[in-house]
């Protein structure tokens, strides 16, 4: 668990981090450099998930010596699939991160989403849904391992 108390906003208590996988973990397949030694890193303290369409169908290979729990779905309502993968973990213990407007409802569903701003872009339903944006993957993974820059960015 990674507990953070945000000044008037709470304490929160992270038990899952759900991930996006292309355009959020991965740019054009590939993993981004850096991002497998955050999440084994994270994965001390939070269960890591992948939830991804599997666009370039090798994920399974790409984080096979990750630590990290892999849902693969299918083509139809993926925006409501992510909203429900995170609602069977528990909303208030989830922090999610992703890019595209299929992540949008995850983002708004978890207590506190986290949009990445990548080649790929950010849709602006992601955009609307997320507490935070951050310039790339590994500045969103640095903002729960290092928690001060969260406070410093959610406090009021």
């Amino acid at each position: 668990m990674l507990e953070i108390t945000i000044p008037s906003r709470g304490v929160l208590n992270l038990s899952h981090i759900v991930l996006d996988y292309n355009g959020t973990l991965a740019l054009d397949g590939v993993l981004v450099e850096g991002v497998g030694e955050r999440l084994r890193e994270l994965a001390k303290h939070l269960d890591v998930h992948v939830i991804t369409a599997d666009t370039y169908g090798d994920v399974a290979g790409r984080l096979a010596d990750l630590p990290v729990t892999l849902s693969t779905l299918s083509d139809h309502l993926q925006d409501e699939a992510k909203q429900r993968y995170v609602r069977t973990l528990s909303a208030r213990e989830c922090v999610t991160v992703g890019n595209g407007r299929n992540d949008a409802l995850m983002l708004a569903e978890a207590v506190l989403g986290l949009g990445v701003m990548q080649p790929e872009g950010l849709s602006r339903h992601a955009l609307d849904a997320c507490d935070v944006v951050c310039p790339d993957i590994n500045s969103a993974l640095d903002l729960l391992l290092k928690p001060k820059r969260l406070i410093a960015t959610l406090r009021n």
